[in-house]
């Protein structure tokens, strides 16, 4: 094939593939509430919308930091795989003990290393501390202790590129949740039966799947003990509220308004997702510097996420790479939650 061939098939190639992704978000932003595919022409009039929220969360994801590569050999060069784990040791023990990471590796065999999302709690605490004041070692100096907890590995991929397309959908996922949550705001006994059942089908599909949107990713709701039984008491509830909404007869316009809403959110995108950043001058012991401090500091740009939500939801994060031979086998971990008994 010619050059000019080439670039034809190229020019060709980008609208096709942008058309693509466009069908494939709208059906994703519809599955929490299927019914909203039965409004005429649904996929052209959520279009603008899309097209607007996707240059918004592609530039969020394209922005993020290259992947750092978490192991205990890193923990003392890179400052935030540092700042993150208390020790070297910290870190592959972190890792292994995720169970979406070990079923990653388990199901990826050709995989030697994995890209992920590591969400973690992060928490300050004022103290009183040693430091050097002029000539003066000083023993009751306040201070700031950053710290990082509940380190969560749920959203894992085989490429940086993959990871970041994931991302991308999680992000959608969370904006057609938060358009659910804005239907909430009518007060008739059929919107709120409505709103009431679209949450519970999102839930009890949240649950199937183990998770869907930014929290997920994110981690920070608990571990999902229990979820066998709490999907049995949502069936219940949803099949309680289809027998309520058949009985209130139907409204046509009830799904025009949550497919206004749906677009409503997707056009203002920017003012439900948002990852902010933080510059951090941090001590090897992890204590919080002042920018004029001459203490020795390592400085970290740290990245947090705010998802919307009763409460709403805070986690720091970062992507990361983890190498399968990095991994405890289960037997270590054992021994490791033996130890701490």
């Amino acid at each position: 094939m010619g050059f000019l061939g080439w670039m034809r098939r190229r020019k060709t190639q980008g609208p096709a593939r942008e058309s693509r992704e466009i069908a494939e978000l709208t059906e994703r932003v519809t599955r929490l509430s299927p019914r909203l595919r039965l409004v005429p022409r649904y996929q052209q009039r959520i279009r603008p919308a899309l097209e607007q929220a996707l240059d918004y969360v592609r530039g969020l994801v394209q922005d993020l930091p290259a992947p750092r590569d978490a192991s205990k050999e890193t923990w003392a060069s890179d400052p935030y795989i540092h700042a993150f784990f208390g020790t070297p040791h910290d870190v592959e023990l972190g890792f292994s003990r995720s169970p979406e990471l070990r079923e990653f590796f388990a199901q990826s065999p050709e995989s030697a290393q994995a890209y992920a999302v590591l969400g973690m709690a992060m928490a300050e605490r004022r103290t009183l501390g040693v430091a050097l004041e002029g000539d003066v070692m000083r023993s009751d100096v306040p201070q700031t202790v950053i710290s990082f907890s509940d380190h969560k590995v749920r959203i894992i991929a085989c490429t940086e590129a993959a990871l970041r397309d994931e991302i991308v959908r999680r992000l959608f996922d969370q904006l057609a949740l938060e358009s659910l949550a804005r239907v909430a705001a009518g007060k008739s006994r059929r919107n709120v039966l409505e709103r009431e059942q679209a949450l519970l089908v999102a839930r009890l599909r949240l649950l199937a799947r183990q998770g869907t949107g930014m929290r997920a990713m994110l981690g920070g709701d608990g571990d999902g003990d229990g979820r066998s039984g709490e999907q049995a008491t949502l069936r219940a509830q949803v099949a309680e509220n289809d027998r309520e909404l058949a009985q209130l007869g139907k409204d046509a316009g009830a799904l025009e308004r949550q497919l206004e809403c749906l677009a409503e959110v997707l056009t203002n995108a920017r003012d439900y997702l948002s990852i902010e950043p933080r510059h951090l001058r941090l001590s090897a012991m992890n204590v919080l510097l002042a920018p004029e401090s001459t203490a020795p500091a390592q400085e970290i740009e740290l990245l947090t996420a705010r998802v919307p939500g009763d409460p709403p939801l805070v986690r720091s994060f970062a992507l990361v790479r983890f190498a399968r031979g990095d991994m405890l086998s289960s037997g270590a971990l054992l021994d490791e939650a033996a130890r701490q008994l």
